[in-house]
């Protein structure tokens, strides 16, 4: 199966080597046909420190560096 690749914003970078992603994605209700817009907050590592709050990135899925962590930047989405 391939790995996850999803982009979003970067709103928080206080903890080492680690970034809170909010991707946000749109889809139909199934039943009542309504586009909705969901949002989910991903922990990714980030090795180099080098993104900051309100920079777009990409991530991808990868071995669990922690708990919470199973993602880790590929670079910035443009």
């Amino acid at each position: 199966m391939p790995k996850k690749i999803l982009s979003g914003v970067v709103i928080s970078d206080k903890p080492n080597k680690s970034i809170t992603v909010l991707v946000e994605r749109k889809y139909q209700h199934p039943l009542l046909k309504k586009v909705i817009k969901s949002k989910k907050k991903y922990n990714v590592h980030d090795e180099q420190n080098k993104f900051k709050n309100g920079d777009k990135v990409k991530i991808i899925e990868c071995k669990p560096y922690s708990k919470t962590k199973k993602f880790e930047v590929i670079g910035d989405h443009k």
